[in-house]
């Protein structure tokens, strides 16, 4: 099943919805600001993308330049920056199995189809 990390405040992650709704095949939106990733999840979905954490990180929100730009950070205190600050984090996130893709643009869906 196909699963997507959404926030419906983002207008990509609408578009990414939107594009998911339009494939006519089963899938799950998880508001993750609602809902915030577990550590595992944040971690398998990292893994899935084939990241580094830092990648999954919108480094131009205020919260990470206030707080975390110019740090040294390990790739753990970054997933722990990213689960106590959800906002943080890239957005829509598209989980197909073992596969992921951050849907910017919303055609990379495709690549994992």
């Amino acid at each position: 099943m196909i699963t997507i990390y959404h926030n419906p405040r983002c207008t990509k992650s609408r578009e990414g919805l939107c594009e998911i709704e339009n494939l006519n095949q089963p899938f799950e939106i998880r508001k993750y600001l609602d809902e915030p990733f577990t550590k595992n999840e944040l971690e398998e979905v990292i893994t899935k993308l084939n990241i580094s954490p830092i990648e999954l990180v919108r480094t131009k929100e205020s919260i990470w330049i206030e707080n975390f730009k110019g740090k040294k950070l390990s790739d753990s205190q970054i997933i722990q920056a990213m689960l106590e600050n959800p906002k943080l984090i890239e957005r829509p996130i598209i989980v197909n199995g073992n596969k992921a893709v951050i849907a910017r643009p919303k055609e990379k869906i495709n690549e994992i189809l």
